[in-house]
């Protein structure tokens, strides 16, 4: 794979509002080994035939079961999102569901809404590493400075 053969891969940062969320939904990973039991954003690889926001729909229902709206992209430091390692890149997409109850039906056990509000619940799961600057970037963006004094 060359430099400009990056692999897409799309998250969604799913909360319970879009205007004002204050809860995220995190899903904790059973495989692969290196990554089970650590919490990450639901989502996957960018197929041939559709665009990111198509991927991020197809991800959150097969992997969760939900229909979801999609909503503000966190935007990440490179060209294609946040970098996860040297041949892929994710975008990650504040979402809400709209149709269904979430449920871990692949690679996941858990599923949890966590508070916003309360960061250091969310801060203290065990993130993929990857996922890491992703949950900082949320937590910038969704809950105002003054919250985190």
């Amino acid at each position: 794979m060359t430099d400009t053969q990056r692999t897409q891969v799309v998250g969604a940062a799913i909360v319970d509002s879009l205007t004002v969320p204050s809860k995220l939904l995190a899903a904790r990973r059973s495989a692969p080994e290196q990554f089970a039991g650590q919490w990450e954003f639901p989502g996957g690889k960018v197929e041939p035939d559709e665009d990111d926001l198509e991927a991020v729909q197809r991800e959150v229902r097969e992997e969760l079961g939900v229909d979801v709206q999609v909503g503000a992209e966190l935007v990440g430091p490179d060209p294609d999102g946040w970098p996860l390692n040297a041949s892929a890149g994710m975008r990650v997409w504040l979402a809400v569901i709209t149709a269904g109850i979430p449920a871990a039906l692949q690679d996941h056990d858990e599923l949890r809404w966590v508070s916003l509000r309360d960061t250091g619940e969310l801060r203290d799961l065990p993130w993929i590493p990857a996922d890491r600057p992703i949950v900082d970037a949320l937590l910038e963006t969704v809950v105002p400075v003054e919250d985190l004094t």
